[in-house]
């Protein structure tokens, strides 16, 4: 199968003063289409880093990262945004809505980037919002919703344009346990049904159980890579 995301010999050193320090060391792997993926590792692992330099929002130092045979750590800014609003999504642990717009709003806003007009735009996030159990809050603004609440809105908002690959930052960092459950399974029931890629980071192995890939990840480099095939662990 060829793998929808490939990432070739990473490394990403950053410079602290006249120190280097290397966040990530050489990294490789491959996921494939329809992968729930999770990059799992403690606080300074470098999982964040990896997921930004994936979605082209930090520049690799060396290596490449080839996503649906292109190579996202090559290409300009313009080509780059270009390509996040065709093929990807993004849900935040910080949600990231904009507190000025009512969640219909906030959940139009990718479809607005892809010039969609304002009537086909507004029932798609409308359906979305639906979709994930927020239909009679389409005109509240994310300051009169709970957190769990905020993140159902950014999880309508990263699947309103159905992109291929969805990255996932500690969705559920902010989250009590019970509504970090709902979270997971909502994402989970919204990839499956659409045959979306998810790529997620976390720091929480009961989150991680979620997918069926897990990229262990510690002091910037691959400790094991896990892949659960009918509920059997493979290494």
């Amino acid at each position: 199968m060829e793998p929808i995301i490939e990432v070739k010999n990473v490394t990403k050193i950053y410079k602290v003063g006249n120190e280097k320090v290397i966040a990530l060391d050489d990294v490789s792997f491959k996921i494939n289409k329809g992968d729930f993926c999770c990059l799992l590792g403690s606080s300074g692992s470098g999982k964040s880093t990896l997921l930004n330099l994936m979605a082209g929002i930090e520049k690799i130092t060396k290596g490449d990262i080839f996503i649906k045979g292109k190579n996202v750590s090559t290409m300009g800014e313009h080509q780059l945004a270009k390509f996040r609003q065709k093929y990807l999504g993004f849900v935040f642990q910080s949600y990231n809505l904009i507190t000025s717009m009512n969640a219909l709003e906030n959940v139009a806003l990718p479809l607005i980037f892809k010039e969609e007009k304002v009537k086909p735009r507004n029932n798609k996030a409308k359906e979305m919002l639906i979709q994930v159990g927020l239909g009679e809050r389409l005109k509240h603004r994310p300051n009169q919703m709970s957190g769990g609440q905020q993140q159902r809105v950014g999880i309508a908002r990263a699947f309103v344009s159905n992109p291929e690959i969805v990255f996932a930052d500690e969705p559920t960092g902010n989250l009590d346990s019970k509504t970090s459950k709902e979270i997971m399974e909502l994402i989970k029931k919204m990839a499956t049904e659409h045959k979306q890629t998810i790529v997620m980071v976390t720091h929480d192995e009961s989150i991680a159980a979620y997918a069926n890939k897990i990229v262990h990840i510690h002091d910037g480099q691959i400790e094991k890579i896990v892949e659960v095939v009918n509920n059997e662990e493979n290494n």
